[in-house]
Parts: structure tokens; C-alpha cells; sequence
């Protein structure tokens, strides 16, 4: 890997990204700083790409397959690939172009400066520190290594966490009724990613908006979680735990909902806990 502007090097390489002014994937020449360059990923999306999109665009799918052991036309490689671009590569693109996260002309409520965009730049020398071009590259080589191990992360997490888990919501969606007889607590034989899987599920099978509340035992405690289940895409809550309840914890919690071994429920009322899943239970079924 060789850091350079200087046009007879670049001439001389396999590869060259985010400089040189030129995007021809068959020359394997990637950069995105060009006069009327307007390259988008699309299957929907309309992010103007940065050279990380574009190398993403033609590589992404192949670098997947082979992290994840998945063979070419495998319909869970298109999934995981646009998720992937989604959830990291798309807010990449977006910021190195400038891209506002949403439109508003009210300031924001609070910054976040510990994204991956954040942490690069602090890598950079600061403008009381000297640095020649020996340390600069080292500092390259920290935040190529850096950003890699995220984006793989990233992929992991969709093909290994994520993907299997749809097994667990499916089967759970299966057997609802036998949980609840109103069809709308999710008992969980797992905790795992189920929020993206619960809506597809109730999509394909034309009953959206149908689980309220979701069951699982917390591994970590041994206690049982009701979760209620979010608006897709918002922190509003389909139906929460019952307001009177919220900000309870142990004996006070016992005393207002009538279900002894209650640990919890939070002020917010979109999740709480119980010692056993009958109770739980009881207590998604009273806040319905």
C-alpha cells in the first residue's frame, strides 16, 4: 500500500483510490473528487459516493461472500451486502461529501463525536505537532487498520449475530398463540436481534403491528425481560408497560402491579423485569 498524489506513481500501480480524478472500475481507479462525478449505490439509495462507496460498490458483495463463507447467488448475500452498505458504508459516503444526516433548522439536542469519521480525523496530527511523511504513513496504516476491522465487525455482525437469528423470531411468531391467546406476546427460546426480523415477518405475513411485547430470559441475571415493541424506526412504543408501574423496581413494583418477583420497569415503560416468565408474562398480558 503506497500514500501518494504524485500522478507517475500512481501510474505505476494495481489500484488507485481517492485521488487521481478518475473512476474507471475496469483501470481498478477510484476516486470521487471529479468535476460532474455523481456515482450513487443504488438499489434505492441516492448518497453521492465517496471512493469508499465506490470500492464498496464493486467489491462489497465479493469481500462478503468470502467473510461469510457465502456463494454467489445466495440470497442472503444481496441482504446482508445492502444492509452492510446501510448500517456503515452509506454514513461514510455521506459525511466525506458533506451529506446532512437529516434536514433542520433546529440545532441539535446533543453531538456525537465518537463515530468512525471522528476517530480517523483524530488520528491526524494536530497543528502544533509535528509529523514528516514517516509518521504519516504510520498514522494511515493505524486508521486503515482501524476502519478494516471495523467494517468486517460490521459484517460479522449481519451474517453471524443477526442472520441466524431469524430462525428464533420465526419460530417464536409460529407459536404466539400458544403464548398469549390475543396472538401479540413473543416469547423468545433466545435472546438475540430479533426487532428487524419481527417486522419482516409480520410484513410477509400481513399482520403488522400484531406483537406488542416480547419475552426473553436475560442470560446475564437469570431474570425474564418484556420488552414492548417499538414503531418501526421510532422510540415510540406500540403499547408500553402499564404508566403506573414505570420507574418501579422489587416490592413497590410487586404492590402495584399484584405479580410478585417483579424486578422492574423502566421510566420510559418499554421494557421490564421478572424473576420467572409466568411473570412476565402476566405483565404483558395486563398492559395490553
Amino acid at each position: 500500500m503506497v500514500r501518494s498524489r504524485d500522478p507517475e506513481v500512481l501510474k505505476g500501480l494495481d489500484a488507485v483510490i481517492d485521488v487521481g480524478g478518475v473512476y474507471d472500475p475496469a483501470s481498478r481507479r477510484f476516486d470521487h473528487h471529479q468535476k460532474g462525478f455523481e456515482e450513487v449505490f443504488g438499489h434505492g439509495f441516492t448518497t453521492k459516493l465517496s471512493s469508499a462507496g465506490l470500492v464498496y460498490k464493486h467489491f462489497g458483495r465479493e469481500v462478503v461472500a468470502a467473510r461469510l463463507g457465502l456463494a454467489e447467488g445466495d440470497k442472503d448475500l444481496d441482504d446482508i451486502y445492502l444492509r452492510v452498505y446501510k448500517s456503515f458504508v452509506e454514513a461514510v459516503d455521506a459525511i466525506d461529501n458533506g451529506v446532512n444526516q437529516y434536514d433542520s433548522d433546529v440545532p441539535a439536542r446533543y453531538q456525537i463525536n465518537t463515530g468512525l469519521a471522528s476517530r480517523v480525523g483524530r488520528l491526524n496530527p494536530q497543528w502544533n505537532e509535528g509529523a514528516d511523511n514517516a509518521e504519516l504513513d504510520r498514522r494511515f496504516a493505524r486508521a486503515s487498520e482501524m476502519a478494516g476491522k471495523e467494517f468486517l465487525d460490521e459484517v460479522d455482525f449481519w451474517g453471524k449475530c443477526w442472520l441466524p437469528a431469524r430462525a428464533v423470531v420465526k419460530a417464536a411468531m409460529d407459536a404466539r398463540a400458544s403464548v398469549h391467546a390475543s396472538g401479540a406476546v413473543l416469547h423468545l427460546a433466545q435472546p438475540c436481534p430479533w426487532k428487524d426480523h419481527l417486522y419482516e415477518i409480520e410484513a410477509e405475513e400481513g399482520c403488522e403491528g400484531a406483537v406488542k411485547f416480547v419475552l426473553y430470559l436475560d442470560d446475564r441475571e437469570g431474570k425474564y425481560r418484556v420488552q414492548a415493541v417499538n414503531l418501526p424506526g421510532s422510540f415510540e412504543l406500540r403499547r408500553g408497560l402499564k404508566a403506573e408501574w414505570r420507574g418501579l423496581r422489587g416490592e413497590q413494583l410487586d404492590a402495584a402491579s399484584g405479580i410478585p418477583g417483579g424486578v422492574f420497569v423502566h421510566a420510559g415503560g418499554f421494557i421490564g423485569g421478572h424473576d420467572t416468565l409466568e411473570g412476565a408474562l402476566a405483565m404483558a398480558a395486563q398492559s395490553l
